[in-house]
């Protein structure tokens, strides 16, 4: 079987597959923030309940929230900030005793949507992640793209484009840059520009609603963070120009951004047409830990 762990920054989920992607057993826990060792310990004995649940061994694919640098094999980029500069990979080989695979978790979403989700069919797909951060996988014939430097899909750090002069020189982010895309429109920065306005905290569902019964702060805000995620996008579509979008994080629940995004996205494109399907991920939340377990998944 194969054994799937998402290590994310609010849970920590398991799963086992067998060899046809059928669920054999899941399990979740909080994640232990800020307690690197504490997650270690935690990933163990959530991959020993899958086995002894399942009655069997399996191999071990983990998705983290970060990505590896290359040489030193040390967690970098991960907005898990305990992660960074640990040597994660050692760690986890150390803790489990046995070979395991590790990758970023945003690749994992996206494997796993080209294997058998809403990238399925697709050459080129590039699963975007607007959640607590901004992320993305990029996947090629249904495997995890990662690039010389491990950093394919990074755009959330790249600096939101077409910036208006209020929107230089941006906020601060914790990769020590300032206007990163995702301080403009992860869902942590959706609430976070109406408290700036309202000195009231909501959470994004709670905003949302708002909008929907005709609130005009809500509808301004949200067509403002519609247009910012258009012009960050836009970058993708004039550089790689995905064969398709796979929406995930908590953001790609929101119905109305399969409405508004491919209307704003289209006017900041190169291209006088704008094309590309812009789907929901099929297996949601689930897409990471699914991804994880086709790490060992055979071409």
């Amino acid at each position: 079987m194969l054994i799937g762990i998402d290590w994310g920054g609010t849970k920590i989920e398991g799963v086992a597959l067998d060899r046809d992607g059928r669920e054999l057993v899941r399990v979740r826990e909080d994640t232990p923030r800020h307690d690197y060792q504490g997650c270690i310990r935690l990933i163990r004995d959530l991959i020993a309940r899958i086995e002894r649940e399942a009655g069997q061994t399996g191999s071990i694919g983990i998705g983290i929230p970060g990505s590896l640098e290359p040489r030193s094999r040390l967690g970098k980029g991960a907005s898990s900030t305990w992660l960074l500069g640990q040597p994660v990979e050692r760690d986890l080989r150390e803790a489990l005793g046995r070979e395991i695979r590790v990758e970023n978790d945003a690749d994992c979403l996206a494997a796993s949507e080209a294997v058998d989700g809403a990238g399925a069919g697709f050459n080129v797909v590039f699963a975007v992640i607007l959640g607590s951060g901004v992320g993305a996988g990029i996947a090629v014939g249904g495997r995890a793209h990662h690039g010389p430097n491990n950093s394919a899909g990074d755009w959330g750090h790249n600096p939101l484009p077409y910036p208006t002069v209020s929107e230089i020189p941006g906020l601060p982010c914790y990769c020590g840059k300032t206007g990163c895309n995702e301080t403009w429109f992860s869902g942590r920065a959706f609430e976070a520009e109406y408290t700036r306005h309202t000195n009231t905290s909501l959470k994004a569902s709670e905003i949302l609603a708002l909008m929907r019964r005709g609130d005009h702060l809500a509808r301004l805000l949200w067509s403002r963070y519609v247009d910012r995620a258009a012009r960050g996008l836009s970058v993708v579509v004039n550089t790689l120009d995905p064969d398709v979008f796979v929406m995930g994080g908590g953001m790609s629940n929101v119905d109305e951004i399969y409405v508004d995004l491919p209307v704003a996205l289209a006017k900041y494109t190169f291209s006088p047409v704008f094309e590309t399907p812009i789907r929901k991920a099929v297996h949601g939340d689930s897409s990471g830990v699914r991804g994880a377990a086709w790490l060992w998944k055979e071409p």
